[in-house]
């Protein structure tokens, strides 16, 4: 199984919902079923096996999860799959449903049940075919390159007034302004809240220099958990959070001091704590989604190590993974942001170049997160990775994620 979720965003950059897409299988090992789908959620619907086994709020704690059904699987007991809430649920039809009979009738069944009903590549030309369809939609997913969204949003609001239009492929924040100013669209899917930095703020803020300090104090050799334990000291949300940290691990200890919370902790746990929550603070002006991509990368890419055969580099992958954001997180073009802050060269060849032992993984999860399923089956194959280790290690990051925030 493969799975990752995709984010879509309201015009103030704040998450709605995720789009899960889902692969069951590694086509490149079984060709013959490439183009057919016949193996892969026919009979039923992966996106749903995920969040049954998972659990929603694992995978989304209060967003709406897209999942996709196609002419066979729609017809599937949903119920039986998956015991998320119908509300909390949007059943994503491709093209193969048409606007016959028997998919309408299924249709107005779902909807009668509560599930929430999105639909996705209809041309400008199918709009009046499908009307009956339409009418049943929350959601209607455009290529805003193929829309006039002038003409759509009139068209929409007085033929069907309850659908949200959702704009994909905005692969640029340029784009995502441009349509954000002409209105019309709900909500965005796409690259762009994630393109990368070219040209960077003069100044990083006097706070961001703080934790940048932070930063480099425990990604030094050997540093003094004394040093960073007062560090920590001069910020109230880092030292709440580290106090949450340790009451989790020792229920029992009271905790007298800062200094003595480190210690409870130790070197080696302290220095992975302070670059996750500071990275987090770090992120605060920015969209939550930055936040999110930091650290699921973080520990996608450590849990990948023994995959890759790097289990000896884990620590150096979940440290590449927490920094591939660093230049939307300060502003700066990545060359200019680790300048800023301690890392190995190979993390630097890795994040910069797309060079040196690490960057296989960063491109193995930038195409996986992107749902570039082709290619993440290409990566496999070459490396023999099982698709099972795989599905496990992202998985795994979206539990320690949940579990990060959990009170």
């Amino acid at each position: 199984m493969l799975a990752t979720l995709v984010p879509l965003f309201d015009e103030n950059m704040s998450v709605r919902a995720y789009s899960l897409f889902a692969q069951k299988k590694n086509f490149l090992l079984n060709p013959s079923l490439l183009g057919t789908g016949s193996n892969d959620g026919a009979g039923s619907i992966a996106g749903l096996d995920i969040i049954e086994s998972m659990g929603i709020e694992t995978l989304s704690a209060d967003k709406d999860v897209f999942v996709e059904i196609n002419n066979i699987s729609v017809f599937s007991d949903v119920d039986s799959q998956c015991g998320a809430p119908h509300e909390r649920l949007v059943l994503l039809a491709d093209h193969t449903i048409t606007p016959e009979p028997m998919y309408v009738n299924r249709l107005k069944e779902l909807k009668g049940q509560g599930y929430k009903l999105a639909i996705r590549k209809l041309q400008v030309q199918q709009f009046e075919p499908y009307r009956e369809i339409l009418q049943l939609m929350d959601y209607i997913l455009l290529d805003h390159k193929r829309i006039d969204i002038s003409k759509a949003k009139i068209y929409f609001a007085n033929v069907y007034p309850n659908i949200s239009l959702c704009a994909v492929n905005v692969n640029s924040k340029e784009i995502f302004e441009e349509l954000k100013k002409d209105g019309g669209y709900q909500l965005y899917e796409g690259e762009f809240f994630r393109v990368p930095v070219t040209k960077g703020q003069a100044q990083v803020s006097p706070l961001k220099v703080n934790y940048i300090e932070l930063l480099n104090l425990v990604n030094g050799e050997d540093f003094e958990l004394t040093k960073a334990a007062d560090v920590i000291g001069r910020d109230t949300a880092l030292v709440i959070s580290l106090l949450k940290m340790v009451n989790r691990i020792a229920v029992n200890s009271e905790i007298t001091s800062i200094r003595h919370a480190a210690a409870m902790l130790g070197q080696r746990e302290l220095k992975k704590w302070i670059n996750t929550a500071v990275t987090n603070e770090l992120c605060m002006d920015k969209p939550n989604e930055i936040t999110r991509l930091s650290l699921l990368r973080a520990k996608f890419a450590e849990n990948l190590a023994p995959v890759f055969g790097m289990a000896m580099q884990s620590q150096e992958l979940f440290l590449m993974g927490l920094f591939s954001v660093l230049d939307l997180i300060l502003d700066k073009p990545m060359e200019e942001a680790l300048d800023l802050v301690k890392v190995s060269k190979e993390i630097q060849m890795a994040l910069t170049g797309r060079e040196g032992s690490l960057s296989p993984v960063l491109d193995f999860i930038l195409h996986y997160e992107a749902a570039g399923w082709q290619e993440v089956s290409r990566q496999m194959v070459l490396l023999n990775i099982d698709i099972n280790h795989v599905y496990e290690a992202y998985v795994g990051s979206l539990k320690w994620y949940r579990t990060l925030f959990a009170e």
